[in-house]
């Protein structure tokens, strides 16, 4: 009986993970899933008016998702504003995009670090949902057809962004 308990919970948890890293195991078989949320309006951060991804189709676009109260989204905010300073000439850009965090909150953040690139809110979740977000940092990178490129759930480096998009810049339109 204990057996059977132990199995079951095996089953369940090698299920659980595969639901949960559903994009990410489609990457590592090779397969480039669809931005999940491409057509998904988020209104953008300070301004007005909303913004999707799907308005960006042609570029190479990083989409980071941060919250004001992240000390590792704190640590990658330069490495990532000076990768937008590098590709914005390329066709390509960098994308925040807020995570339970207070409109005000996530302003100061973009003001304490001098980011330039546009952040749009997540309001209500829909789009970390659609990413199977389960944390901050997490970045995606979406390539110019608007496939997922690739996925990473934990803070970026220079050298995981240069690495990833030096292909991506390369490939033409």
């Amino acid at each position: 009986m204990v057996a059977i308990g132990v199995l079951a919970l095996l089953v369940f948890g090698v299920a659980r993970t595969e639901i949960s890293n559903s994009l990410q195991a489609k990457l590592a078989r090779g397969i480039h899933p669809v931005d999940p949320t491409a057509d998904l309006k988020l209104p953008i951060l300070g301004g007005q008016g909303t913004e999707d991804l799907a308005e960006l189709r042609g570029k190479v676009v990083v989409v980071n998702v941060f919250a004001s109260w992240c000390d590792p989204c704190a640590a990658e905010a330069p490495v990532l504003e000076q990768a937008q300073k590098q590709i914005a000439g390329r066709n390509a850009t960098i994308v925040g995009v807020t995570y339970l965090d207070a409109a005000p909150d996530s302003e100061q953040f973009v003001r304490e670090h001098g980011i330039t690139y546009p952040v749009l809110r997540d309001n209500g979740n829909a789009f970390t949902q659609a990413w199977e977000t389960t944390g901050v940092p997490e970045t995606y990178i979406i390539n110019r057809q608007g496939r997922v490129a690739a996925i990473q759930r934990s803070e970026v480096t220079r050298k995981w962004l240069d690495s990833t998009l030096a292909p991506l810049l390369s490939q033409r339109s």
